[in-house]
């Protein structure tokens, strides 16, 4: 981002940089470490929190730096206080310690991730994550207690929904109107699982279920979700539209954005502010899209001149999304000028439900998105309320309370939940302040 690094630049000038500890260490964490580590000045990553110590000790080992490791909080704060790199099997330690400006959360996980998070902004900590699970499940609760702390929490730029935002925002800045946000995927069917994925896992050194939760809706609900909620928008029906042009067939020519418009034009004007969707089969893939509306007939017809069309719908587009590269802009976006990528601007609009991917028999535990059990679809948060359904982010960890036909929705009826969750406390929180106010 253009700022961004003339601000940077002047922070390792000064020898002042963003102090930043990293909770996370697989693919994306990984990835994220090794971007600060070669390829930000100004920003210097202090610590890294794994549960298995090794992988984050291999953070480091990709620049053969050797860290320092610390089972304590004392000997943690010593390293940092010391400005030696550390790493360290306690979250909540690296979440509390002080020396530390911002964390970056990419664990993928609900319950642990919602410790750490919640731990670093009660401790002053700017938060960074690239965690859609958990910020579409929790995510206006959180934002409320970080605007009360005085910090920011965050998505991340580089992932695609922080690409819509950014990309949002520059419509909007235009003076044309959004009225969709989209998402362009290569492939939908819900009930895509570990077992299908696995060989796609491997090749790219990924979790078989993370890679399933691509394929079947969960995660693209889950990031469209958390754009809406951003942006106020909502979904024009349950599990969005999702025009696919590929006719089922990943490999057949894709169209270009810009033809694929005249699917969501129903509704484009259907819906105030306007609805979030995705769509499959279309290029440029993996990338993004905002659809805006302008009425002025001279800016149409610049607009036109610039080979946008004659509208009075236009086709933005960024061509793709590069994850981990970003991430430390975003970090920076948050400390040296207290710009979120992507949060919530008030209460949930948009929730993501559970739904059978199979039939499901008493007693059987919903074990991780991209599972056997279950499969996510994004729902306006009202509907949610009115029929009681299960969000799938408390879902995950439940065991069913009986019988459940194939593609039914779970309610909070159908499941046994664990006890004294943090997740489930912070959720009903988060729907009493927001019902209530």
């Amino acid at each position: 981002m253009i700022i961004v690094d003339n601000a940077l630049a002047k922070r390792e000038a000064d020898n002042n940089p963003i102090r930043v500890g990293l909770i996370g260490a697989g693919f994306q964490g990984s990835g994220i470490g090794l971007q600060i580590l070669t390829a930000t000045p100004g920003m210097r990553l202090c610590a890294v929190a794994n549960r298995n110590i090794n992988s984050a000790i291999d953070v480091y080992s990709q620049v053969s730096i050797q860290p320092v490791c610390c089972e304590t909080h004392a000997e943690l704060e010593k390293a940092i206080s010391e400005g030696r790199p550390a790493v360290t099997e306690d979250a909540i330690a690296l979440a509390t310690i002080d020396g530390i400006d911002a964390i970056i959360e990419v664990t993928g996980s609900i319950e642990f991730a919602a410790q750490a998070i919640l731990a670093a902004i009660e401790n002053g900590k700017h938060v960074i994550q690239m965690n859609a699970e958990l910020d579409g499940t929790i995510g206006p609760i959180l934002k409320i207690k970080a605007d009360r702390a005085g910090v920011v929490y965050s998505f991340s730029d580089g992932d695609q929904p922080g690409v819509q935002m950014n990309l949002y925002r520059f419509v909007q800045g235009l003076g044309v109107t959004p009225v969709l946000c989209g998402n362009i995927k290569g492939l939908h069917d819900p009930y895509r699982n570990p077992t299908t994925q696995e060989s796609f896992a491997k090749r790219w050194g990924q979790k078989p279920a993370m890679v399933a939760s691509f394929a079947d809706g969960t995660k693209i609900s889950f990031e469209q979700a958390i754009v809406a909620n951003g942006t106020g928008m909502k979904v024009a029906r349950r599990g969005m539209l999702g025009p696919d042009f590929s006719g089922g067939d990943p490999s057949a020519p894709q169209v270009p954005i810009e033809e694929t418009v005249s699917a969501f034009e129903p509704y484009l004007d259907s819906v105030t502010p306007g609805i979030v969707d995705y769509v499959v089969g279309a290029r440029p893939g993996p990338g993004v899209f905002v659809v805006g509306r302008h009425e002025h007939a001279r800016q149409q017809h610049y607009l036109e001149l610039y080979k946008l069309g004659k509208g009075p719908y236009y086709c933005f587009y960024t061509p793709y999304h590069l994850c981990h590269f970003e991430v430390p802009t975003s970090v920076a976006r948050a400390v040296l000028f207290n710009d979120p990528v992507l949060a919530p601007a008030g209460g949930p609009t948009v929730g993501v439900i559970a739904v059978a991917k199979k039939s499901l028999s008493e007693g059987e535990e919903v074990r991780e998105f991209g599972g056997f059990e279950v499969y996510g679809v994004a729902e306006n948060i009202n509907i949610i309320r009115q029929e009681n359904l299960l969000p799938i982010g408390l879902a995950i960890g439940c065991t069913i309370a009986h019988p459940i036909e194939k593609d039914q929705p779970l309610t909070f009826d159908d499941v046994v939940f664990p006890p004294s969750r943090l997740v489930d406390r912070l959720y009903n929180e988060q729907e009493n302040f927001f019902i209530n106010k």
